[in-house]
């Protein structure tokens, strides 16, 4: 055999090869479409579930259920308030136990936003409350992050940090 003809032969067999390649890429592909458009839609309903849980926080705040807080929080939970200071779980709960809480009149996510990464999902919205307090009326916009972990399948809310948006 010449070395003309192995050369037009390894050439014939790179074409080939590159072909069949380009096939199998394909094929892999589509076998995996179908896996991520499961994931995507499983971490979607994962979202909208979270999303759930985060907004019963508010109505949870307005009628002081704390036997509600207590399932929705790990026992863990860290939050951050607009003045910077820090609360646990038990803290916090024991804030809205005092008989000096009032609870919000109203307490509204404005907006509100999920994104899921396995078991934790983060949560950005803003937040707006209104009610009395020490007698004077107020009225507070603020943005939080909560972050959200799922623990014996079940989610909790780890950390919660909000800042003040200041009135224009």
């Amino acid at each position: 055999m010449s070395i003309k003809r192995i050369v037009v032969n390894c050439a014939a067999l790179r074409r080939s090869l590159r072909k069949v390649g380009i096939l199998l890429a394909g094929t892999v592909l589509l076998l995996a479409m179908p896996v991520a458009q499961a994931q995507s839609s499983r971490r979607s309903d994962e979202g909208t579930h979270v999303l759930a849980l985060d907004n019963s926080w508010n109505r949870a705040l307005e009628t002081k259920d704390t036997k509600a807080l207590d399932l929705l929080l790990a026992d863990t939970f860290v939050s951050v308030d607009i003045d910077g200071s820090m609360q646990s779980k038990a803290e916090f709960l024991a804030s809205i136990k005092a008989p000096n809480y009032h609870p919000p009149a109203q307490a509204v996510t404005e907006q509100s936003s999920v994104e899921v990464y396995g078991d934790s999902a983060v949560v950005v919205g803003i937040f707006r409350i209104q009610g009395v307090e020490r007698g004077r009326k107020y009225v507070n916009r603020e943005r939080y992050v909560d972050t959200w972990v799922r623990i014996s399948g079940t989610w909790k809310c780890a950390a919660s940090i909000t800042v003040l948006i200041p009135g224009k």
